[in-house]
């Protein structure tokens, strides 16, 4: 009877397994269905355009519209709060939406870019053209700005796309400028396609409160002097930020976490970068932290480098100042290769122990980053699984080969007390092991109630 009633609930979920995997495949060969049929009954929106005169508004009623379109005309066209698909499935590498005309508005359309390699989804070139509450699916590059100035790419959704029954081709960047001065680029999302924000020769641009995931470069600029990086959120990317050939660049209150799956990765590069700010910054759980290659004169303040393989790496950087910057829980703190005359000051570094006899929370002795650490690893990287040993330790305080060459930190930090970086980021990382830990005790009781239940 027991042996019964046990056959009968497996075969009962087995049961229910099948009806499951049977509904979903009628579900996807419906998607295919509905797709084909959308396709089928979209209306072209090019003599829509054309019949528009300059200056109105054309509000597209819920539904399927076919492209590629041309504006060369001042238009506003709104998509009925993404109720209207524009699909471009033409061939020979056509642009989805094409803009010649300045003072465009495109707003709360969806777009489905099946092309792959150089053609874009929307191409501007024109100025003063707003792009806002776009929902775009491309197989190649998503917004392209050429020649266009003061333009506003707002609060759009940018994603790879690979068209039903298609091999993956080529990914293009999410958002791409050249030679487009004074774009505003605010609360976009982007995720899985070649480099997140691409900005060249394009400078006094504000890059502000974007979220990009899962790409090379989140942004990556290259002479775009007197531009900010600011607020944005980067996870999963090879690198956060790639900040090239600029002067007078501010980058700020942002936050790139886990970019650690190449050899290259880093939170934040900044190479051949000049008197700029890179401040109120977290970087977190990347292999470097903070990479800096032949940049000078710039200030680093108030940054948390927080649980990285390597904290901060300098190569050929003089003249920078680095100051009330935390390092909490990084393998390697700090590392310098060919640079000099960077000051480093009333830092906080949570590997030394201080000494405050004034209570102005500056410890009266000096920090030298000992390099012996660093230094066996590139030896022999094995030696890896003995970091924070006792045995490490030890060795590592006996090590003074060189000291007066090692990077100093004249006046470190007893505490941590940087105000925005540092604002609730531990005790966020410890509120997620929390309700981690929660859920996989709950996991496990229901685990053993269901295991009990069929044991009966």
């Amino acid at each position: 009877m027991l042996i019964y009633e046990r056959s009968h609930r497996l075969g009962s979920f087995r049961a229910w397994f099948v009806i499951a995997a049977v509904l979903l495949c009628l579900a996807l060969d419906y998607g295919g269905t509905a797709n084909a049929r959308a396709k089928a009954e979209a209306v072209p929106l090019q003599p829509m355009i054309d019949s528009a005169r300059s200056g109105e508004t054309l509000t597209l009623a819920p539904g399927t519209y076919l492209g590629p379109v041309h504006i060369d005309k001042r238009l506003t066209i709104n998509g009925s709060n993404n109720g209207a698909t524009l699909m471009n499935t033409a061939a020979d590498g056509q642009i989805a939406v094409l803009i010649q005309a300045d003072g465009v508005q495109l707003e709360n359309l969806n777009i489905q870019q099946n092309l792959d390699g150089e053609a874009a989804a929307v191409q501007v070139e024109a100025d003063r053209v707003v792009l806002k509450g776009l929902a775009i699916h491309t197989a190649g590059f998503g917004i392209v700005l050429r020649e266009a100035d003061r333009g506003v790419i707002t609060g759009n959704k940018i994603r790879w796309f690979i068209p039903q029954g298609t091999a993956p081709g080529t990914r293009g960047n999410g958002i791409d400028l050249y030679n487009a001065h004074g774009t505003e680029i605010r609360e976009n999302e982007i995720s899985y396609l070649r480099d997140g924000i691409y900005l060249e020769n394009s400078p006094n641009t504000v890059v502000d409160q974007n979220k990009l995931s899962y790409l090379r470069y989140g942004v990556h600029c290259m002479y775009i002097n007197g531009s900010s990086v600011t607020n944005n959120a980067g996870e999963y990317n090879i690198t956060g930020a790639m900040i090239m050939g600029v002067t007078d660049v501010v980058v700020s209150g942002n936050s790139f976490r886990k970019q650690s799956r190449n050899v290259h990765s880093q939170g934040i590069l900044l190479y051949d970068v000049q008197t700029s700010s890179i401040v109120n910054n977290v970087v977190e759980g990347n292999r470097v932290g903070i990479y800096m290659q032949q940049s000078s004169d710039n200030t680093l303040q108030n940054n948390l480098v927080l649980r990285n393989y390597i904290g901060i790496q300098f190569e050929d950087a003089e003249g920078n100042r680095f100051q009330r910057n935390g390092f909490v829980a990084n393998v390697i703190e700090a590392q310098a290769t060919g640079s000099r005359d960077n000051e480093l000051k009333e830092n906080y570094w949570d590997a030394f122990s201080g000494l405050d006899l004034t209570g102005d929370g500056v410890s009266d002795l000096p920090y030298a980053i000992n390099p012996f650490y660093q230094q066996l690893v590139s030896g022999n990287a094995s030696y890896q699984l003995f970091f924070q040993s006792p045995g490490m330790s030890f060795l590592s305080d006996m090590y003074t080969s060189g000291k007066s060459q090692w990077s100093t930190d004249p006046s470190p930090l007893m505490e941590w007390t940087a105000g925005a970086a540092s604002e609730g980021q531990t005790g966020g990382g410890q509120g997620t092991v929390m309700v981690a830990g929660w859920l996989l005790l709950f996991l496990s009781v229901i685990s053993i109630i269901y295991l009990g239940v069929l044991r009966l």
